[in-house]
């Protein structure tokens, strides 16, 4: 493959001066005016995401909230279109060997990082290769990199061990940042004080981040797209109180939420004609919401418990109590987002309460004479929303056919410390991407090899299947696309059956925007892109 980037025009406009007072000149619009077809120059936007990451550069982490702002310094080296194909970003063609053992890239040359160094292939192979040792899904998306060597300038070329299918897709800017290597090299990467304030590449320059309040970027005028960024600013806002979040987007505090918007809230804010409810789906890494089950509890190591559990359970009720029509019933491990690998006629269990009770008895766990056959605890990963709802209604449901549930409510942090430390819990409520692609997002969750205490979302079921693991492997490997899919369709069903976990919903995506707010989501990548195409009409 080779892609040839087109030519850019050079950057004019003269630059925003910025002060932390401009936050508070980001207020509602005075009136919409929607005359502009073409992006214009200019404008800030601010938009709340939320959780207040621990990072702003995604190098050595993967902290979702971090995902809207890392790729807006930071770069890597493709982004995707609406159909997943490749496009240039810092790199412009690329080349991989038919054994899939090479990938070669040619870099965009006259690029700067924000400091005013030039970029060169020095920063990429230096880049991936801190990405395999310190990145928590890098190490096993680059395992297979045994090199990462620089043929010039502007060349750079990767030498893999065994064949990695999946990695051309490894290169969004949020999952792959390419760093400075002058300001990396030689110190503790996971510590490098640039994680908290980038230096990149990217259309949006770091300015401060006040904690607990916001992060601040302004325009990259030296930018090698230029004209584009076409915004002057864009702002991140920490609100975490669903009351205030709304509050800000319909006051125009804000112009952009990605989070915190109550299900209850979304039918008014779709009434506002100034506002925009995006459900359109995230596919780079599309969420999903399940239930773990601990299999080395001894009720739930019976297959009888775990399918009459699915057969207690209505998956139609939480689509449209819980999450009020604003999912996807799921029925297996690849949601519907991740297109290229959804197996849609996969087997499923019917919401048939009687039948759950009879397969209990057959498990042999009668009723005793106060009406209960045992006793498990559940655990949402949040305390509050769809995970907590979702974790009351299964208490419910397993009332029903005898299973005393108590529920168990924590933060996220002991969350994730009881489920893939302590090992503390029966079932887990919670929520998992997909990723781009199953190696990556899906074989961690049920490769009996990746059964690691401690190590948060994992195969915390500590599921083993040999045939399972046999798929898994072999897809990992196999650079025929074709035979691929066929692979993850056969694991797919061995799963849906074994049910070490009970796949539930896929949510859909919602972000409320001013109408205003123009090419917010554009490709896969959604808000996690650079922003370099989003403008503000006047």
């Amino acid at each position: 493959m080779s892609i040839r980037n087109p030519r850019i025009l050079p950057l004019t406009r003269r630059a925003f001066l910025l002060s932390t007072a401009a936050i508070a000149a980001v207020t509602a619009w005075s009136g919409p005016s929607f005359a502009q077809s073409e992006p214009v120059q200019g404008g800030s936007i601010s938009i709340n995401i939320g959780t207040e990451p621990p990072v702003l550069v995604l190098i050595a982490h993967s902290a979702g909230a971090a995902y809207y702002i890392s790729g807006k310094a930071t770069e890597s080296l493709l982004t995707y279109d609406e159909d997943f194909n490749p496009q240039p970003l810092l790199a412009t063609e690329w080349t991989v060997a038919e054994d899939g053992l090479r990938y070669w890239f040619k870099l965009r040359e006259g690029v700067k990082w924000h400091d005013g160094e030039d970029f060169t292939a020095e920063d990429v192979a230096f880049s991936i290769l801190a990405l395999k040792e310190h990145h928590p899904r890098g190490r096993a998306t680059f395992a297979s990199v045994e090199q990462a060597n620089v043929l010039a300038p502007n060349e750079v070329e990767l030498i893999l061990s065994k064949p990695a299918p999946f990695l051309l897709s490894a290169f969004a800017s949020f999952e792959a940042p390419i760093v400075p290597k002058h300001l990396y090299e030689g110190t503790n990467i996971p510590e490098n004080p640039h994680n908290a304030a980038p230096i990149g590449t990217g259309p949006y320059k770091f300015v401060e981040w006040v904690r607990g309040s916001h992060a601040l970027f302004t325009r990259n005028e030296n930018y090698w797209g230029a004209p584009k960024p076409h915004l002057d600013q864009i702002i991140f806002r920490f609100i975490i109180d669903p009351a205030a979040a709304v509050a800000a987007i319909e006051t125009g505090e804000v112009q952009v939420s990605t989070t915190n918007i109550p299900l209850t809230d979304v039918e008014r804010l779709k009434a506002n004609p100034n506002l925009v409810v995006d459900t359109r789906p995230a596919p780079y890494s599309p969420s999903i919401a399940r239930a773990e089950f601990n299999l080395e509890n001894p009720y739930l190591a019976d297959i009888k418990v775990r399918h009459a559990i699915a057969h207690a359970v209505d998956k139609d009720f939480i689509v449209n109590t819980i999450y009020l029509g604003y999912a996807t019933r799921l029925d297996g491990p690849v949601s519907p987002d991740l297109t290229r690998f959804f197996t849609p006629d996969l087997p499923k269990y019917a919401f048939d309460p009687a039948k759950a009770d009879a397969l209990l008895d057959e498990a042999g766990y009668p009723k005793g004479a106060d009406g209960w056959r045992f006793k498990l605890f559940i655990d949402p990963t949040q305390p509050s929303g769809p995970p907590k709802q979702t974790a009351e209604y299964f208490a419910q449901a397993l009332a029903k056919v005898g299973i005393q549930v108590e529920l168990r409510t924590q933060d996220f942090a002991t969350f994730v410390k009881r489920v893939f430390t302590d090992r503390d819990f029966d079932i887990a409520i919670e929520g998992m991407s997909n990723l781009y692609d199953p190696t990556v997002g899906i074989q961690r969750l049920y490769w009996s090899k990746n059964f690691k205490p401690g190590v948060p979302f994992t195969n915390g079921s500590k599921y083993s299947n040999p045939e399972v693991d046999r798929l898994l492997e072999a897809a990992a490997v196999e650079v025929d696309q074709a035979k691929r899919v066929e692979l993850f369709n056969q694991f797919q069903r061995i799963v849906v059956e074994d049910l070490p976990t009970l796949d539930i919903v896929t949510p859909a995506v919602l972000t409320i925007y001013d109408k205003r707010v123009q090419n917010l989501k554009v490709g896969v990548e959604d808000l996690w892109s650079n922003g370099a195409d989003i403008w503000l009409q006047q």
